[in-house]
């Protein structure tokens, strides 16, 4: 799968493997990592789900772009839970994988309208299950549900410096503190959280 990066200018291919197994033992004999991984979820010896997993523990600083055919709404936000940075259907076209691949590095996450269609849906679901043992975001500030939103609208760090006339450092933290208040792994689940909690308006995410 990574071979795809070889289409693509800037980015180079330090790991190819057949599955996931065997890219695991190829990480580790590595000195520079790479910086996203292509997964695809049909794989022998060790699927995609358990990769990701794996790789999100042992490799938390490597992102994961998903690549599959699975388009139900329950496994798609079931991914991103796990930690997985973005999903892309494997129909989608060199110039859409650049796009998620530069914009995970950047913005730490990639949606397209048709996986954020799904996970809005299986929100919706959720939604209405909520107890009162369910996350109370009243626990947020008003800032940090500022900088939720403006993450969740894909502006990267520096972005949302300049917008709000504070420092890197100091966004920085205020999305150390939303990933520890909300309990999810990274930017693709402060999404999923926004939106379950009607935090941001999800119109404003096409």
């Amino acid at each position: 799968m990574a071979s795809l990066l070889n289409t693509f200018e800037g980015f180079k291919v330090t790991i190819e493997a057949e599955n996931g197994r065997e890219l695991l033992v190829a990480l580790k004999t590595i000195t520079n990592q790479p910086d996203v991984i292509l997964l695809d979820l049909s794989m022998p010896e060790l699927n995609g789900i358990e990769t990701a997993k794996i790789l999100h523990a042992d490799f938390p600083q490597i992102k994961v772009l998903i690549l599959s055919v699975f388009s139900e709404d329950k496994f798609i936000t079931h991914l991103v839970e796990i930690g997985v940075n973005g999903y892309l259907f494997k129909n989608a076209d060199p110039a859409e994988v650049e796009k998620a691949i530069r914009q995970v590095v950047e913005k730490d996450f990639y949606f397209n309208d048709d996986v954020l269609n799904a996970i809005k849906k299986r929100m919706a679901k959720k939604r209405s299950k909520l107890t009162m043992l369910d996350y109370i975001p009243s626990t947020l500030t008003s800032r940090e549900i500022e900088i939720m939103d403006l993450i969740c609208q894909q502006f990267t760090t520096t972005e949302i410096a300049d917008k709000l006339c504070i420092s890197v450092r100091t966004v920085d933290g205020h999305r150390n503190n939303l990933l520890e208040k909300t309990g999810v792994r990274n930017s693709a689940g402060l999404v999923i959280f926004a939106i379950k909690h009607n935090l941001i308006n999800p119109i404003a995410l096409l």
